[in-house]
């Protein structure tokens, strides 16, 4: 079979409005490899989007999921309760930041996840609007949608979002943002938009996904805190993206030294099946009466069963100590190309939450061309990569945190020649 044989039946039977990033047809993976239908290997620096940190198939997590298969796969936690959805809620109660008693419920997926938290919020504060910030993703759903600070390819054509939704820019140095003109604008908006006492919540990833791989200054994240509290509006950590050892720690709120209200999770916890949960202050997660939280397929047995593996993997195999490890020595490869690769306009993330963004040389104009080339080059030479950015100038790098030392230096050789050969073609 070829990839291109499924290619066009795919595009008889899928509607178009399914990206896809390659035209490579997965026929298996293990770790940080996967094998095409073609036979051909790739390096996986994708993850599913942040979804396998623990990589492909890991022993630990197979080993739960075939055990939990032979128990049962379904009942519907809501219908007959099980065991392991309980005692998943008690480690991640005990484990997201936060000094104070919490409560947890599951779903399915991160926009899942972004929907309950805002319910709760609501819920819980008896308010309605919600601020986000410019260039967040926070789901495909209508709030999800409105709460996602970037209208191509999410927004358009899909009508009115969701109302209630207020923007602040999102503070981005390379861009000529500051902290300072976030909190301008936030303040405008409460004298011209909407009255602080009626905002139910401020959500916000603590390093911006889609949007660029870019961290939330430690300034912004303490006056939000501030303002939250000033306020009475709850502060919502979406870390969908950056949750379980990305960065460095099991949560990336954890590099700030402030607590959220509301955590929102998923991708990385099922370590490749599909959960999300919502863990925060037990009084808030108490808000919503009996029913109003929930879903057939909310916290599935075995996707419960993967996250206790996963937790236990992280934990055993050290993790956020290989994302800094792995993070670091990413990092000092790509500054060792800036000399020669003058397209290079930034590097940055913490732990293995890395992103490199491009200009055209010498100027701050982004260049997705030179972007794009560089992913297709990679692609060629068996490297999967992802692009990100509100101006698709941005490579986000997220290989499983589990990677083989010698498949990991083989994929920066491969990253090191993309670059090289996509900037002297450029030249010419």
């Amino acid at each position: 079979m070829q990839n291109s044989q499924i290619a066009e039946r795919r595009t008889q039977a899928i509607s178009r409005g399914v990206g896809m990033t390659t035209q490579v047809y997965a026929e298996r993976a293990e770790n940080a490899e996967i094998w095409d239908v073609e036979g051909r290997r790739y390096i996986d620096f994708a993850a599913g989007i942040a979804v396998v940190n623990t990589g492909h198939r890991h022993p630990r997590v197979i080993e739960a999921v075939k055990n939990q298969i032979d128990r049962f796969t379904h009942t519907c936690h809501q219908v007959v309760p099980y065991e392991n959805y309980v005692a998943l809620a008690e480690r991640l109660n005990a484990a997201v930041p936060g000094n104070f008693a919490k409560k947890t419920i599951f779903a399915t997926t991160g926009a899942e996840a972004v929907e309950n938290a805002v319910k709760i919020a609501r819920a819980a504060t008896g308010r309605s609007a919600v601020i986000a910030f410019t260039g967040a993703f926070h789901g495909r759903t209508f709030m999800g949608m409105a709460l996602t600070g970037k209208v191509v390819p999410y927004k358009t054509g899909f009508g009115p979002m969701m109302g209630d939704v207020f923007h602040v820019p999102f503070p981005i140095k390379l861009h000529g943002g500051d902290v300072s003109d976030a909190l301008d604008v936030l303040d405008k908006l409460f004298k011209a938009d909407v009255d602080p006492k009626r905002v139910a919540a401020v959500i916000i990833e603590p390093v911006q996904g889609e949007g660029g791989f870019y961290e939330v200054p430690r300034a912004l994240m303490t006056r939000l805190r501030e303002i939250c509290d000033e306020h009475g509006m709850l502060l919502i950590a979406d870390e969908v993206q950056t949750g379980f050892a990305r960065t460095g720690k099991l949560f990336a709120m954890e590099h700030f030294g402030v607590e959220a209200d509301i955590v929102t999770m998923a991708k990385g916890l099922g370590g490749g099946f599909p959960i999300s949960a919502v863990t925060g202050r037990a009084e808030i997660m108490d808000a919503p009466g009996p029913g109003g939280l929930g879903g057939t397929y909310a916290g599935s047995p075995i996707g419960v069963a993967a996250a206790h593996a996963v937790l236990d993997v992280i934990e055993e195999e050290k993790l956020c100590d290989r994302a800094q490890a792995l993070g670091a020595r990413l990092k000092q490869k790509l500054e060792s190309l800036r000399s020669d690769v003058p397209e290079i306009a930034d590097i940055r993330g913490p732990g293995f939450m890395v992103a490199v963004e491009f200009n055209q040389p010498g100027t701050d104009k982004p260049s997705a061309e030179f972007t794009n080339a560089v992913r297709l080059k990679a692609l060629e030479k068996g490297l999967i990569l992802l692009t990100c950015g509100i101006y698709g100038n941005v490579i986000r790098f997220l290989s499983p945190i589990t990677i083989q030392d010698e498949v990991f230096s083989e994929a920066l050789a491969i990253i090191e020649s993309s670059m090289r050969e996509c900037s002297a073609e450029a030249k010419k």
